[in-house]
């Protein structure tokens, strides 16, 4: 008699714990996405960004917990698989190795963005990226520039990456509620492409095709509070036409 009540009581003692499990846990849902487009971006750099996005996807960031972006994709070298590709250093396109990943942390900026998520760290490039509006973007370079969003809800919060359709996709999701977000950019300035001419002769090349410079601002607002984000100012870049001789 007395092994049937206690075996009576692990049964109910199981079955409360289970339904308190399944009264506690909720399903995930979609709190916010961003995507950029990789039109326009060479097989290197979206080689690139593709690598940092699988490595950042299923990332789990508990209450009160900062995401950093370095810690969770690491280097960016070779033997980690990345190639070198182009990135801009003082107006000039250099390949380096992981050139193409701050699309990837550019991406996963907005969504927090969207998300509600306080922003801890940023960097914004030296010149306006092509795949975000400006005053968008996070520039990292490992290990020193960051990106690091904090998660300022009473729940975790899971980063989910993925690539179709020649698009990165970032979403960021989560078991609760999630105030009405929205972003906006105010550019207060635009800043016109230069001409720049080098050497002589019949035949041009354009070695840079140049980029407009922008003073911008980005606001947040959070429900009925609105936040001032970021305040960028990007310097133009001159067009670049090299004139050479017929035959060089």
């Amino acid at each position: 008699m007395r092994s049937a009540l206690a075996a009576l009581a692990m049964v109910v003692g199981v079955s409360g714990t289970a339904a308190l499990m399944s009264t506690t846990l909720k399903p995930e849902k979609v709190l916010a996405s961003y995507v950029t487009s990789f039109t326009g971006r060479m097989k290197d750099q979206t080689h690139n960004a593709v690598l940092a996005a699988k490595r950042l996807d299923g990332m789990i960031v508990e209450p009160g917990q900062v995401l950093s972006f370095n810690a969770s994709v690491g280097t960016w070298s070779r033997d980690q698989g990345y190639r070198k590709a182009p990135v801009s250093f003082s107006g000039t396109l250099v390949d380096t190795w992981g050139g193409g990943v701050c699309q990837t942390s550019t991406t996963l900026y907005n969504a927090c963005l969207l998300a509600g998520m306080e922003v801890v760290e940023r960097h914004h490039h030296q010149f306006a990226a092509n795949y975000v509006p400006p005053g968008r973007d996070a520039a990292v370079a490992f290990p020193n520039i960051d990106l690091k969003m904090r998660n300022n809800f009473a729940f975790r919060l899971r980063v989910k990456a993925r690539v179709g359709a020649d698009r990165l996709v970032v979403e960021i999701l989560g078991s609760g509620g999630a105030p009405n977000v929205s972003v906006s950019q105010n550019i207060l300035q635009t800043k016109p492409v230069g001409k720049f001419f080098l050497g002589k002769g019949p035949v041009a090349r354009v070695r840079n095709p140049g980029k407009a410079g922008y003073q911008v601002e980005v606001f947040r607002t959070v429900g009925n509070q609105r936040e001032l984000v970021s305040s960028d100012s990007y310097p133009a870049m001159s067009r670049v036409v090299e004139y050479r001789p017929r035959g060089q």
